[in-house]
Formats: C-alpha cells, structure tokens, sequence
C-alpha cells in the first residue's frame, strides 16, 4: 500500500445520491483532480482549486481525455463458473445440471480453486470491477483459495461457502451440521481479515431444507455484520418447484424470511417473480435485489420489473452473475440492463446505471463511506474509462454533447477495452496494454 502523497488528473465522475431521485446527485469535475495517500482518498475536486495543496514534488498522474471514476462493484457473481461462461442451455434448471454442478465438483482441490480464482479476480480488475460479492462452492477450501488470492491483492471482496444439502449431486452436498459449523470456521478465519468479508451462502432455497437454512438465519443473527446472499424467483419453473417443496410459505421470499434471512446486508439475486407484497418486504427489511440483466436474457428468465421497484422503494443494485452471466464487463452489464428497461416500458439515464454499479453498490453492502464515491476518506478503488477506446466509440464521443450522452455511450459501446486502469487502495492493479 502507498504512503506517500499520488494526484491524478482527469474529468471525475462519482455520485452523492441515486440520480433518479435527486437532481445534484451527479459530482462531475471536466478537469478534476484526484488526491490520494495511504489508500485511501484525501480530496477529489477541480484540478485548478486543489493543485495548490499538494505537496512540493508531488507527481500529477496525466489521463486528460479520459474519465476517473469509483470501481464498478458487482453485486453477485460465482466465481466458479469462469470456466463454463457462454454455455448452451434450455433454460436455469438443466443449465445448473448440466455445467454448473460438474464444473464445480473440481473445487476439492485446492490448487484447481486457486488457479481458477487468479484469473477471475484478473478478469475483474480488467473490466474495472473492485469490489465483489462471490459464490465458492460447497467446499471449504474453495472459499480459502479466493480469499487468500484477494487477501494477496488487498482487494476489498465478499465471497462465501454455498450451503447445500439436497437436491443435487451427492458430491456436491454437505449437511445441515457440517455447512453450519464450516461456515462459522469460515467466517471467523476471514470476516474482517484485511479488506475480505464474509457473506452466510444458501445457493437457493430448492438446494438446502428448512433444517440448513434456519441454521443459517441463526449464524445470520449470531454474525450481524456479515453478509446473505443466496437466490430468489429467477425463473418460473424454480419459483413452482419451491412452492412444492415449501408449501407452507407464502410466496418464495417468505421462505427466506421465515428463517430470519432478511435483514440489512442481505443480497437477492434477480427478483423476477416477485409480487409487491414482496417488493414491500424487502424494502422493509432493506434487503437488495441485485439485477443481473445478462444472466436473465441469455437464460430466458424474464425482466426485472424496475417501475415496481421503484414504486416501493425496494433496494437494487447491479451484478453480472457470471457465468449465467455472459460479460464480466459492468458496462456491457449496463447494455443490457438498458434494454431490460425498455421492454418493460422504463428508461434508465446513463448516470443512474453509473451510480447503481458504484454508489448503489456500496449502499447495498452497507459500505458507504468505505467505497463507492469519491469522499474523503473512501478507500482509494478507483478506475480510469477511455471514452476513445475503440475507434466506433472515439467517433461516438466526438459527438456527444452532454455527460448523459457520454455516459450512455459508454455503456451502449464500452467494454473492457474501456478501461484503461485499475487502481485498488490506491496501487495500479491493471493497466491495458496499448
């Protein structure tokens, strides 16, 4: 980590509120400068009003032409599934049997684990993604394998065990006992441990009994400041199967509530199928939809509602789910979830998409003022965009005439060839190559 005193000059984009309900939620600098030490941000402002205050000697980092902005944060993600990215399937369920669970199998061993968890954590920093909320597998060492790569970067990253005791292969399936306990070893040899945190994993609800994920409600109250995260009404055919496997619960979300899995810090992966008695609940409980737009077309799942929603004030945030996912790009992410809108009668603006894979990120993990914008004191993960990166885009951005326009062009034509630097806790953790 540095110490000393780093300045980078740039147009700064970051946020103060959800653009979508507030007018001067967008801070954005044409030539800002950005002021970093030990890590961690010191100010963030125009270049003309605080080059006076850095020290004598102090390098000024020169990306004039390009945009400074908080790392994208993805909100749910497995990282086991790297390598089976792009793979056919009729729908969730034959998809989970036919790649996911084989694939996953291999996690046992600990060198496979950790190969597999350099190249996803370098894929994210190359798609100028620094923050994560990440699935393992059913296997301790597989939880051990991420979180020593991300430990060994000084990565601020969430990731934990998958607790699942039925309903798959019998390779794959731990117990109620054992998840928990395994579970409670893993979060006291991790939460907290540098910039690691700990996320209490049911995979969904068809995959663990009443007995498992009460244990994990109790573990969720046992270890408050940890993280839920786990699966809900992704595709019409799951949402039927849990009605049958859980009869007596109101609505699929019920079944998490009855065991006292909703609460602040508590993820829900896509939230199709949800009714509004849903969507007030967890509003109520300030539990987070994390959209994962790609995921849900390549799948055929459906469209998340966003006028819902928003209606009723539901918390969502952004995420890839890789690798039912098809992009670890945030801004390809953002394509799709722009036109996840469109078809159902909703216009997202480019700066609330910005926000919800930055600040909104950071609020859905309750990490505002540790990540996600740019105040002083924020750790110091931050990403350089090139609005000329490819040459469609560089034409693109000649023409644009507002920040939404630019904004939006990154999203629609943007990639990983977009960023141009990663930085985490202010080190250089990905430069693309010329």
């Amino acid at each position: 980590m540095t110490s000393h005193v780093q300045a980078y000059r740039a147009s700064l984009l970051h946020f103060r509120n959800d653009p979508a309900f507030d007018d001067d939620a967008t801070l954005w600098h044409t030539d800002g400068l950005l002021i970093v030490a030990a890590g961690k941000v010191v100010a963030a402002g125009n270049y003309s009003k605080l080059v006076p205050t850095l020290p004598a000697g102090c390098e000024v980092h020169d990306y004039r032409g390009k945009i400074i902005a908080p790392g994208f944060i993805d909100t749910h993600v497995h990282y086991p599934q790297t390598d089976i990215i792009g793979s056919p399937a009729s729908g969730l369920l034959p998809w989970l049997n036919t790649y996911t669970f084989p694939t996953e199998r291999r996690f046992g061993s600990n060198s496979h684990a950790t190969e597999v968890a350099d190249f996803f954590l370098a894929e994210l920093l190359r798609n100028g993604t620094t923050t994560a909320a990440v699935y393992c597998t059913v296997h301790p060492q597989s939880v051990d394998a991420f979180f020593s790569r991300s430990h060994a970067r000084n990565l601020r990253m969430i990731a934990g065990k998958v607790l699942m005791d039925r309903n798959a292969p019998e390779f794959l399936l731990d117990t109620p006992e054992s998840s928990a306990r395994d579970t409670a070893d893993l979060i006291r040899r991790w939460h907290n441990k540098g910039r690691q945190l700990y996320a209490i994993t049911p995979r969904f609800a068809p995959t663990s009994s009443d007995e498992q994920l009460k244990l994990a409600g109790e573990l969720a109250t046992q270890y408050p400041d940890t993280y839920i995260q786990t699966h809900v009404a992704e595709n019409t055919d799951e949402v039927a199967w849990v009605k049958q496997l859980f009869p007596d619960a109101r609505s699929y979300l019920d079944v998490y509530d009855r065991c006292g899995l909703m609460r602040e810090r508590a993820l829900f992966a896509h939230c199709i199928w949800l009714d509004d008695a849903d969507r007030a609940r967890m509003a109520a409980t300030r539990s987070v939809a994390t959209v994962c737009p790609t995921s849900n077309l390549f799948l055929g799942s459906g469209l998340f509602d966003f006028a819902a929603a928003d209606r009723l004030q539901m918390p969502v945030s952004l995420a890839t789910d890789v690798g039912g996912g098809t992009s670890f790009s945030m801004l390809v992410t953002m394509n799709e979830l722009y036109k996840v809108g469109r078809m159902s009668g909703v216009h997202l603006a480019a700066q609330r998409m910005f926000y919800m894979a930055t600040l909104g990120g950071a609020r859905a993990l309750q990490l505002e003022g540790t990540i996600g914008n740019f105040s002083a004191g924020c750790e110091a993960d931050f990403i350089v965009l090139d609005p000329k990166a490819t040459p469609l885009l560089a034409r693109r951005s000649a023409t644009t005439d507002s920040l939404e326009e630019q904004l939006f062009a990154l999203a629609m034509l943007g990639d990983d060839r977009s960023i141009a630097a990663t930085y985490s806790a202010g080190v250089c953790v990905h430069a693309r190559q010329p």
